[in-house]
């Protein structure tokens, strides 16, 4: 049995289909939610959930949360003396999960779906599988959370086509992702996000309200516990807010109470630069998109954060359109999860659907650019697979040299979003050897292919003598042999087609250009706005307008023609 794992920054939890749907697997404590917290107690043992988060209460020194954030990188996180990477926690977090899922299903459970913030990098994405594998899983898959949202919304179930806009406020990230459901295919058309926010920034929004109403509270000299302490109980009054206007903080600290009122207004307006972080990555998905708001016909909200009523109206009072809350909001990225899971068991219970993905970050490489004195100034960013691409996808782009006699080329594979590239993150560097010409006379096509495993192949070809140079980029730690990915490579290698040479496309074409010959006058600019307008969509390489265009474009030779 695969299961489905939202591995949460403040909490974690499992899933697994059931002939009746999804459901969620109650950890040991009999709760469906597993605080995602790891202690060590006096004796070296392993603490996880509730019961290490109220020993961390009582040790602060001893324990870790919110590691999440911090995925992928090498920060150590210091526990009873000993350090911990990031996916070291999460690994026992998992462990945990997977033990609560044996014990309740009373069988072996090897392998698991996990999802990641939409917005996660490869990096980061590395860093989860990595840490599914410690825990002892075979990680079937790694999901994104809005994806496995909309799944178990059954967004793939509904008989009509539409666009969904999945809002997704946890604890500590945040992703918005907009999904067109087309047919049996469910197509991410964009991603964006914030991974450094999340329920957690607005419980220190009230922090910092608490701390500013009580100046004589010096927070330097306040010791972690206390410091703790504090954070509890703005969590607390947070909570609050979730069904009433206003909410009261209580702090006992040695002799003394120290309170507060607060009204849902005034935490509101203290959270205005949090709500314009969350406007920003919203503006960004849409975009990129290329959606208007009025055309997103469903929007649903995932995330523990999502629970606070203002945030509900916030998002309402954004979109004009009343949020879907239908789904537990802490339990709809697991229940995803688990009918991905089943998905790729092939189930019969599911409907047959096809999930497409998008590159959540710009792929390119580094090129010089010539500046209006006539000097090159290298360290630019050339953007080749550009974010949100539906995956998988193959791009080209034609470099030429720069200097006289250049004898080589070098290609650094970069992800990011800067124009500069050294603000990028590398991936790689290949180099390759070119005849000595003079200064661009010689040019190589740089092409990228990435699968929905994330493997990125590099294809470099020098054009003057055809010579080639592939490369594999592992970008996610794969598991794949060399020769599963050769084969995997070879399967995709009608993506390096262009469409414009796809039979079909090419004969419409023809069939423009012998019109256009053919035509004289007003006639025969409709046919250069036609032919026009279908070369821009074939040059998108995305199958969907594609098909759409193809189709116009069809319609418009036969009208024309009356044939």
């Amino acid at each position: 049995m695969i299961i489905g794992i939202d591995l949460g920054t403040t909490n974690s939890l499992a899933a697994y289909y059931t002939e009746d749907g999804p459901r969620i697997i109650p950890n040991r404590l009999g709760k469906n939610l597993t605080p995602s917290v790891v202690s060590l107690d006096e004796d070296g043992q392993v603490l996880i959930g509730e019961t290490a988060r109220e020993y961390m209460q009582l040790h602060p020194d001893s324990g870790a949360s919110v590691f999440k954030r911090s995925m992928g990188s090498e920060k150590e996180y210091m526990l009873s003396g000993k350090k911990f990477l990031p996916e070291e926690l999460s690994a026992l977090v998992l462990k945990a999960l997977k033990e609560d899922a044996e014990s309740f299903l009373g069988e072996e459970v090897t392998e698991a779906v996990i999802s990641v913030p939409a917005y996660f990098n490869d990096q980061r994405r590395k860093a989860t599988k990595r840490a599914g594998e410690l825990a002892g899983f075979k990680v079937e898959r790694i999901i994104s959370e809005p994806t496995a949202a909309a799944i178990a919304y059954g967004l793939y179930q509904n008989r009509e086509n539409g666009k969904f806009l999945v809002f997704d406020l946890g604890g500590g990230t945040f992703d918005v992702s907009i999904l067109e459901l087309f047919d049996s295919i469910i197509e991410v058309r964009a991603v964006a996000g914030d991974n450094f926010l999340g329920g957690e920034d607005f419980t220190k929004v009230i922090e910092q309200i608490f701390y500013d109403r009580n100046p004589e509270l010096d927070q330097n000299a306040l010791s972690l516990k206390e410091l703790k302490y504090i954070s509890r109980q703005a969590e607390k009054c947070k909570l609050l807010f979730s069904d009433q206007r206003i909410a009261g903080m209580q702090v006992r600290l040695g002799e003394k109470t120290y309170e507060m009122q607060l009204s849902i207004d005034e935490f509101e307006a203290k959270c205005e630069d949090l709500l314009d972080r969350i406007r920003q990555p919203i503006r960004r998905s849409l975009s990129d998109a290329n959606i208007r708001l009025r055309d997103i016909d469903r929007i649903v909200l995932v995330g523990g954060a999502t629970r606070l009523a203002f945030i509900r109206k916030f998002v309402g009072k954004l979109f004009h359109n009343l949020p879907d809350t239908s789904i537990n909001p802490d339990e709809a990225v697991a229940l995803g999860a688990a009918v991905q899971g089943a998905m790729k068991e092939r189930r019969d219970s599911i409907r047959e659907v096809i999930l497409t993905d998008v590159c959540p970050f710009t792929l390119g490489t580094e090129v010089v650019l010539e500046k209006d004195n006539g000097r090159f100034e290298d360290g630019h960013f050339c953007p080749i697979i550009e974010r949100n691409t539906t995956i998988p996808t193959s791009r080209t782009e034609r470099l030429y040299t720069v200097n006289d006699n250049q004898t080589q080329i070098r290609c650094k594979v970069l992800q990011g979003e800067s124009r500069f590239a050294s603000n990028n993150v590398l991936l790689g560097e290949i180099r390759i050897r070119i005849p000595k010409a003079e200064a661009g006379k010689e040019a190589v096509d740089v092409t990228y292919t990435y699968d929905v495993n994330s493997i990125l192949e590099v294809e470099i070809k020098v054009v003057s003598t055809g010579e080639v140079t592939r490369q594999i980029i592992r970008t996610n730690a794969t598991d794949m042999t060399d020769e599963e990915i050769q084969e995997r490579m070879e399967a995709l290698s009608y993506l390096k087609i262009h469409p414009r040479d796809k039979e079909e496309n090419k004969l419409l074409l023809l069939k423009g250009e012998r019109l256009y010959e053919e035509s004289i006058g007003r006639d025969r600019m409709q046919i250069e706005y036609a032919l026009r307008e279908f070369e821009k969509a074939l040059d998108t390489r995305e199958e969907s307008v594609i098909e759409g265009a193809r189709r116009d474009f069809k319609e418009f030779l036969e009208e024309f023609t009356g044939v």
